[in-house]
């Protein structure tokens, strides 16, 4: 193992033993190398006369670029548009998600957690987890409304076990069959919880997360090693006021001396800026007095894996993500799209409820998010998906043999009663 590794392994055990276990075979092995980025980044505070380091074309005192990539963004200098962004991300816009963070989340002031690392977006960073933590055979929990992707990412790529749990139950989220599922098996766990969910849209109360929280703080204290991890993609769009309307993090934070929580979050959904692929991966550590050098260790691991996966995030979209942060309009705008997606959330739920298609399909909770799903009577979704799709030119996603998912994040107000409307009809043609 390199001395790196071992390094950096040698701060986790002596600060945690717990986040020790958690690590995967290849989390342990990772480390930051203090390579080409390393020396070029010591280089860029120190080399005042030369700077001959990095694999970079330069003119004068900036890269190199062509008219033809630069006339396309007049806005940003050529340094934040085709220069490398370190391997971490840019230090501006990490520093601005934090402020972010705390800012919209009163319950993470006074939590432990570290500084964002810039991903490319929510799938990589759970790549990223997986790097650090999954092992072959390893156990992933997940309630079983979830993101199929879970499954290529954990189970191909890295040959864990996906295992799942009822999600909801007639009172709402079933807390009960997460702690039950907490309890059992191996003393490492991973648990992945996904709020607001993709793909029924519910955001959960906040006793529901509370008591979630409490049931991971159970198991911890029945001796389980826990690795919680919060895919929070469609942070605020939360619908009901009802609703839990913060992050999870800022529950889940500190929570036990043998629970480490990472967040996973972005500006794919927050921003509306799906294809820059920008999204973020903190660490919030078990409860120390200084948890510094366990944050810094797991950064190093963290980036090692960026930089051999992926060497490092494109620098235009942190770029551009960085200057709407700083944007005085960017908070109306958000809300003005924010509204627009509330507006068909409800339009949706007064439709979709209706008494005359109860014997078509039951609904799932939604509160939140792009999607929400019914659960189909008598017919077979993936049948019905291309029924749809043959005879009344509807898209729609099948969920296993009895569940669609409907994504009113794109229909338009009027869409909203003809859609349902068809997919009633296509059910009875079907009985």
């Amino acid at each position: 193992m390199n001395p790196l590794a071992e390094q950096a392994n040698q701060v986790i055990e002596k600060s945690s033993g717990a986040v020790m276990s958690l690590l995967s075979e290849r989390g342990q092995a990772l480390y930051w190398p203090k390579g080409i980025l390393y020396q070029s980044a010591q280089a860029r505070e120190k080399a005042h006369r030369f700077n001959a380091t990095i694999g970079e074309g330069t003119e004068g005192d900036g890269p190199m670029m062509l008219a033809a990539i630069g006339d396309q963004l007049p806005e940003l200098d050529g340094k934040d548009i085709v220069s490398y962004a370190p391997a971490g991300g840019k230090a501006e816009l990490r520093q601005a998600w934090r402020e972010k963070l705390l800012s919209e989340n009163p319950s993470l002031r006074g939590r432990s957690f570290g500084n964002p690392i810039v991903t490319a977006a929510i799938t990589h960073g759970l790549s990223l987890v997986g790097d650090l933590f999954v092992d072959p055979g390893d156990r992933i929990l997940v309630p079983d409304m979830l993101w199929g992707n879970y499954r290529l990412t954990f189970e191909v790529r890295l040959g864990a076990k996906v295992e799942t749990f009822p999600t909801y139950t007639e009172a709402g989220f079933n807390v009960a069959g997460l702690r039950e599922s907490l309890l059992q098996g191996d003393q490492k766990i991973i648990l992945l919880l996904n709020f607001p969910n993709n793909p029924t849209g519910y955001m959960p109360t906040l006793k529901e997360v509370e008591s979630m929280r409490d049931a991971v703080v159970e198991a911890a204290e029945a001796g389980k090693n826990i690795l919680v991890v919060l895919d929070e993609a469609y942070y605020g769009l939360v619908f009901d006021d009802a609703a839990y309307q913060e992050s999870l993090l800022g529950l889940f934070a500190n929570i036990h001396s043998r629970a480490l929580t990472v967040k996973l979050d972005g500006a794919t959904k927050e921003l509306f800026v799906w294809g820059l692929r920008c999204g973020f991966l903190t660490f919030a550590p078990p409860p120390l007095e200084d948890p510094s050098e366990l944050l810094d260790a797991l950064e190093k691991k963290a980036m090692g894996a960026i930089r051999g996966g992926i060497s490092n995030c494109s620098h235009v979209s942190q770029s551009m993500i960085l200057n709407a942060l700083r944007s005085a309009e960017l908070p109306a705008q958000r809300r003005e799209k924010f509204e627009i997606l509330k507006r068909r959330a409800q339009r949706v739920r007064e439709v979709v409820t209706r008494e005359k298609y109860a014997s078509s399909w039951d609904v799932y909770p939604f509160n939140a998010g792009y999607f929400m799903c019914i659960r189909i009577k008598g017919v077979d979704a993936e049948k019905l998906r291309v029924h749809l799709l043959e005879q009344y030119g509807i898209g729609l996603i099948s969920i296993g043999s009895s569940d669609l998912r409907v994504a009113f994040s794109c229909l338009e107000i009027e869409d909203v009663e003809p859609l349902f409307e068809s997919v009633h009809e296509a059910i009875q043609e079907l009985l």
